[in-house]
């Protein structure tokens, strides 16, 4: 069972969504705290929210979107109708790339719901690592504001850190923060050095995860998600409780963002649960 918090990571939505969600009836949660008022969610929930994203995605309303689902749409019918969206979406202009790639995302989840990675999933202790770190604020989860700002900071990361007589001693890291409006997105590089005086860079160190659920991506950035779900699966099949934030460490990053290159580790921290 995961709080909203886990699960909107491992759905891909921000948690203002999902409480909206629960609002308007389409997506209640598993179970909510008579004192508290927590929301929580169970795995096999992440395949109503693929199709309610999917749905979206493809213009339905939500009022459209709750009636599609309640007719019980099959699989097969849903990826026949992203396969038409990504035919119109690809015709469109190149600011619509990153919308296009959401799609086929959403689209492969559904293909490989409930099925594994072949990659094996490792629990490992994980040091503290000094980094150089910057970070910005997206208005929502997703590629499409999440991409163009990793993008800009790991170029000033790229500027900054030989100024300030700083090295690179490791692949890059990217993890989120869950605001109550927006997500902040932390990128960090690992260095080693002293900071020049004046520098801009925030300096510190990465927290040792005692014990960390690690996976690594091999394939196409766009994909990415379905390892994140593959991962939720695991901690819920496993009796492990995610704990935040989880780290995606940048093993190999092409220039191009659709190339099937990307090498990415992601590292969960994870309690075995009580």
């Amino acid at each position: 069972m995961f709080s909203i918090g886990d699960f909107a990571r491992f759905g891909s939505v921000s948690v203002r969504m999902l409480r909206h969600y629960d609002e308007i009836g389409l997506l209640p949660p598993s179970e909510v705290d008579p004192c508290s008022g927590y929301r929580f969610y169970v795995a096999e929930q992440l395949a109503r929210l693929n199709r309610i994203v999917a749905l979206k995605e493809l213009g339905f309303t939500l009022n459209q979107v709750a009636e599609l689902l309640d007719g019980q749409l099959s699989a097969e019918r849903l990826h026949g109708m992203l396969q038409l969206r990504r035919a119109q979406l690809a015709n469109q202009v190149a600011a619509d790339t990153a919308r296009l790639a959401s799609v086929e995302a959403r689209l492969l989840r559904i293909e490989k719901e409930g099925v594994m990675p072949e990659q094996e999933i490792i629990v490992k202790p994980l040091s503290a690592t000094l980094v150089a770190e910057m970070s910005d604020v997206a208005a929502e989860s997703g590629e499409a504001a999440v991409g163009p700002i990793i993008e800009r900071l790991y170029a000033r990361l790229g500027k900054l850190i030989p100024e300030a007589g700083l090295t690179i001693t490791g692949a890059p890291v990217v993890y989120y923060e869950e605001l109550e409006e927006g997500l902040r997105v932390h990128v960090a590089h690992q260095v080693t050095g002293t900071a020049a005086p004046g520098s801009s860079l925030d300096l510190h160190l990465l927290p040792e995860i005692p014990q960390a659920a690690t996976l690594v991506h091999r394939g196409k950035l766009a994909e990415l998600c379905v390892s994140f779900e593959a991962m939720g699966r695991w901690a819920d099949e496993n009796r492990y409780a995610p704990n935040a934030p989880i780290r995606e460490v940048y093993l190999s990053a092409p220039e191009d963002p659709t190339s099937d290159g990307w090498v990415v580790e992601l590292q969960m921290p994870v309690a075995s649960a009580v």
